[in-house]
C-alpha cells in the first residue's frame, strides 16, 4: 500500500479559503504527487458562515479539475467531498442533495465543529445522521478548544458510532505541542480513525501527510500505522473502516500538559 490517499484537502481553486487560483491548485497537485499522494478528496467548506459549496457545484468543479490534471500530465485523481460546518439542517441537506458524502456514493459525511465550542445539539444530530444510514466523520477534533478541555465529549460521540479525522500537521507539531500531544492521545485511545492533510496551499498550510505517517509509525508502531493507512482506501470505496473500541483519555495525563 504505497500510494497515499488524502481525504481532506482544499485544492479546488477560488471557491473557499484554500487554493486561490488554478496555478496554486496545480502547485498543490504536483507537491502531493511528490509526497506519494495519488488520490485527493476535495473538501470545500460548506455552511461555515462564509462559504457555501453545494453538492452539484463540487461535482462539476471536481470534474473540471480532473480534466486539467490530465491535460497537465499530473498523475493525481481528485474525488468529490465536502467539509460541512455542523448545523441543524444537515439531515435535510443530505436528503435534498445539498450535502455531499465523501466520494459521492459512500455514506461517510464530514462534520466540522466551530473551533471554540461544541453546539448543544451535536450529539443528537450525529445520532440523527446515523439513523439516516450515514457515518459522520468529525474533522480535526484535536484543534477544538472544548474537546481539548473535555475529551470525554468526543469519547461519547465515538462510542455512539461517530468517527474522527486528525490533521497531519497537528501530528507533526505544526499547530504547537499541546495540539500535537492531544492528537497522539486521540490515536492511543482509538478516538480517531483517519489522518488527512487539510492542506490549503503549499506554503502556510501544506500537506505533511508523509511526515505524519512517519510520526505515527514511530510513536504507535505497525498496527496503528497500517490501520490509518488502510482506512482512507476503505472510506473512498464505501467499505467499513477499521476501528477499535474507544477509551477515555485519563484526565490526569491530559491536564498534565495544559
Amino acid at each position: 500500500m504505497t500510494e497515499m490517499i488524502d481525504i481532506h484537502c482544499h485544492i479546488l481553486p477560488g471557491i473557499d479559503d484554500g487554493a486561490k487560483t488554478i496555478a496554486v491548485t496545480l502547485d498543490m497537485a504536483k507537491t502531493a504527487v511528490d509526497q506519494g499522494i495519488h488520490h485527493i478528496v476535495a473538501t470545500p467548506h460548506h455552511c461555515n458562515g462564509k462559504y457555501n459549496n453545494v453538492k452539484k457545484d463540487i461535482l462539476k468543479y471536481t470534474s473540471v479539475l480532473n480534466e486539467k490534471l490530465t491535460e497537465e500530465a499530473i498523475p493525481l485523481t481528485i474525488l468529490p467531498g465536502q467539509e460541512t460546518r455542523i448545523n441543524g439542517d444537515m439531515v435535510e441537506g443530505l436528503e435534498q442533495g445539498e450535502i455531499l458524502p465523501i466520494n459521492e456514493h459512500t455514506k461517510y459525511v464530514f462534520v466540522e465543529f466551530p473551533s471554540g465550542h461544541i453546539p448543544e445539539y451535536s450529539k443528537q444530530l450525529l445520532f440523527d445522521i446515523q439513523l439516516k444510514g450515514y457515518k459522520p466523520v468529525i474533522v480535526h477534533p484535536e484543534r477544538n478548544r472544548e474537546l481539548m478541555e473535555h475529551p470525554d465529549k468526543l469519547y461519547h460521540m465515538v462510542e455512539k458510532g461517530a468517527l474522527s479525522q486528525v490533521t497531519a500537521s497537528s501530528l507533526c507539531g505544526k499547530f504547537g505541542k499541546k495540539i500535537q500531544k492531544f492528537s497522539h492521545q486521540l490515536i492511543e485511545t482509538s478516538l480517531t480513525h483517519f489522518i488527512a492533510s487539510d492542506a490549503h496551499n503549499t506554503s502556510t498550510r501544506g500537506f505533511y501527510l508523509k511526515d505524519a505517517y512517519d510520526e505515527l509509525h514511530k510513536q504507535h508502531g505497525n498496527e496503528g500505522f497500517y490501520l490509518f493507512r488502510e482506512n482512507p482506501h476503505l472510506m473512498i470505496e464505501g467499505k467499513m473502516v477499521n476501528s477499535l473500541p474507544p477509551e477515555r483519555i485519563k484526565k490526569k495525563s491530559f491536564f498534565g500538559f495544559l
